[in-house]
């Protein structure tokens, strides 16, 4: 049934009685193992935060804007508790990370956290390195103001009399901090392919062997001792017992090797849209906007910048909102238009439809470079821009 119209994005039937004549065809017919790849995969921890990794990683944990983590992470930052927080970088610089010893002392000595201490005692009982000057979260290249956003392991003075938002906050940074001595998580894979009657199938087993960093970032659910769902910890533990025992049937197959086929089950869905976005995601989608881009030139000028900087994405996002072109859900931070803001866009969109395009920021940061790079004369940018915003500004009022 490979690229068969009745098929939907070649993965499943349109129709279920298609569905169910298919298996009926199959049914009884021989099954033979025609590819199999057994492999061993390793994860490192993810790179550090950035302004905009931490605001939306607290609007998903905490339901808090974009300009309140800010804020939340500023007063840590006149606290002496992390470093400077309006950073695009998700790196250290070379100078900071021989010194990185000082912050995880600082730390080990005063931060009187139980579950942290339990990941630095470990770190030091295991053994492992702090070297981290030849890792990926170490390149002065990708800095340009301001490295990482990091505890400093000082500043604890002012620690008891936070509120309990910023210390919670806090505690996100220091274990993303810690994440990056760890060892890399280890997962084993299995995939396999099988053939009946020329139709294909394939099935996976993939399972962590080894947790590495994921103990601090993601605990382990069988574990996790703030868990109050009794009953949900039970399903996980039999999630995953049923995954590895699914992982062995995979690995003592053998290619070539003919299989019993027990049983074939039909399983319904349904396409949805994409999620709407939250105040946090949309932090990145601004972060990232350059991805959009068609032109390589164009999307290269754009890239490490986006719309907006790491300083006025939240004050973008909290000023549509003022203007009432947006609306933002207090408990889920889901953002929706206003029948204001989609009147607006529908305006702009008919009159002056690039200016909805992050191509325009592009060709606009391309020409700031070439002034920088004396290539042009800052007049002659000037002009140009000039002259376009007011040809756009006539053709907006003779429509209108």
């Amino acid at each position: 049934m490979y690229e068969s119209i009745k098929l939907y994005n070649e993965s499943g039937f349109k129709n279920e009685d298609d569905a169910k004549k298919f298996i009926k065809d199959l049914e009884g017919k021989t099954a033979k193992i025609i590819e199999l790849k057994k492999s061993k995969q390793k994860e490192n921890a993810p790179l550090l935060f950035n302004l905009a990794e931490i605001q939306n990683q607290c609007t998903k944990r905490f339901k808090i804007k974009p300009d309140e983590t800010l804020e939340i992470i500023q007063n840590l930052y006149e606290k002496k508790l992390v470093t400077y927080p309006r950073t695009d970088a998700r790196v250290l610089s070379t100078a900071v990370a021989k010194e990185i010893s000082k912050n995880l002392n600082g730390l080990a000595r005063n931060y009187k956290d139980d579950e942290v201490q339990g990941y630095i005692k470990k770190m030091v009982e295991e053994k492992y390195s702090t070297n981290i000057i030849k890792t990926k979260y170490v390149n002065d290249s990708k800095i340009t103001d301001h490295y990482a956003i990091i505890p400093t392991g000082q500043g604890f003075e002012n620690y008891n009399n936070l509120p309990d938002l910023h210390k919670k906050v806090y505690k996100v940074i220091v274990t993303r901090f810690l994440a990056i001595f760890y060892p890399p998580a280890e997962y084993s894979k299995v995939q396999a392919t099988v053939e009946v009657e020329n139709e294909q199938f394939s099935c996976s087993e993939k399972i962590c062997i080894k947790q590495g960093f994921l103990e601090i970032l993601k605990p382990d659910k069988k574990t996790n001792k703030k868990s109050t769902n009794n009953e949900k910890n039970v399903e996980s533990n039999d999630e995953n017992e049923g995954r590895e025992s699914n992982l062995e049937i995979l690995k003592d197959l053998k290619k070539g090797q003919e299989v019993e086929i027990k049983n074939f089950e039909l399983k319904e869905a349904e396409t949805s849209p994409p999620t709407r976005y939250n105040s946090g995601s949309m932090i990145l989608a601004m972060e990232n906007a350059g991805k959009l881009i068609e032109e390589e030139e164009l999307r290269e000028q754009i890239k490490g910048a986006g719309i907006g900087t790491s300083a006025t994405r939240a004050e973008i996002i909290k000023k549509l909102e003022k203007i009432k072109y947006i609306e933002i859900n207090t408990k889920t931070q889901i953002i929706t238009p206003t029948l204001k803001g989609e009147t607006i866009y529908d305006i702009v969109y008919k009159s002056m439809p690039d200016m909805l395009n992050p191509k325009l920021t592009a060709s606009w940061e391309k020409g700031l470079d070439m002034v920088a790079k004396r290539e042009i004369e800052p007049n002659v940018f000037m002009e140009k821009l000039e002259k376009y915003i007011h040809s756009k500004f006539n053709k907006l009022v003779v429509k209108m």
